[in-house]
């Protein structure tokens, strides 16, 4: 039978206020047996020192850390890898994930776990060959999702306002607003959101709702334009 899917996607890598649930939904995510995260930091310039950071946090739960940028050979550090953390990355980069990997995102690693990067916040300062990324969850994700200032004199349009013109097209997916300190564990067809903020759902034609750290979102894995029972 094929291995249940195993994910955790964060909103942001810098989790200050939760620590314990992190620390508790990683290991919930990796095998008890495994040994290493191959981490995936492709970025411009500092791929040595988020490595070394990422290293440091993993080794403080036991597991070891290989960075692929460190390999000799990207593509076979990936088909040997027992589980696999995306931070930043590019698309020009993309690869084929081993089938029933565990998968940890955070940031643009989050974004590239969902089916497109139509809603990611990042300036596309290189062209990408697709908007289309791994496809591990049938939705899209806005990480780092963030509130209007009500005092701010920024005319401009808010992160809801740009998720609801991305609904304005037809047969358009849910997207799923992560707030900073709020992520989302996926183990096979289970869907739950964890952390110590809300996150905000977005579904085409309907008005976005406020989800506490809790809610089971399975519902979003069956369809990628399912609705909300």
């Amino acid at each position: 039978p094929p291995t249940p899917r195993r994910r955790l996607l964060v909103s942001n890598s810098t989790l200050r206020r939760v620590p314990g649930p992190l620390a508790a939904a990683s290991q919930e995510l990796l095998r008890p047996k495994m040994n290493r995260v191959l981490f995936i930091p492709y970025t411009l310039h500092y791929q040595d020192a988020y490595a070394k950071t990422t290293r440091e946090k993993l080794e403080s739960l036991g597991y070891g850390l290989d960075s692929i940028h460190e390999s000799s050979d990207p593509e076979e550090a990936v088909r040997k890898s027992e589980a696999i953390f995306i931070g930043n990355f590019l698309l020009q980069c993309c690869f084929i994930l081993p089938d029933g990997i565990p998968y940890m995102g955070s940031r643009a690693g989050t974004n590239v776990a969902t089916i497109s990067i139509n809603t990611t916040n990042d300036m596309p300062i290189v062209y990408p060959p697709s908007l289309q990324v791994l496809g591990l969850v049938p939705f899209t994700i806005n990480p780092h999702y963030l509130d209007p200032d009500v005092n701010s004199t920024h005319t401009g349009e808010t992160r809801a306002e740009r998720i609801l013109q991305y609904h304005e097209e037809p047969n358009t997916p849910p997207v799923l607003g992560l707030r900073k300190e709020a992520m989302l564990l996926v183990e096979g067809d289970k869907a739950t959101l964890q952390g110590v903020t809300e996150a905000r759902l977005f579904l085409r034609g309907e008005k976005p709702a406020e989800h506490e750290p809790g809610t089971d979102f399975s519902f979003l894995l069956t369809d990628s334009n399912s609705q909300k029972p």
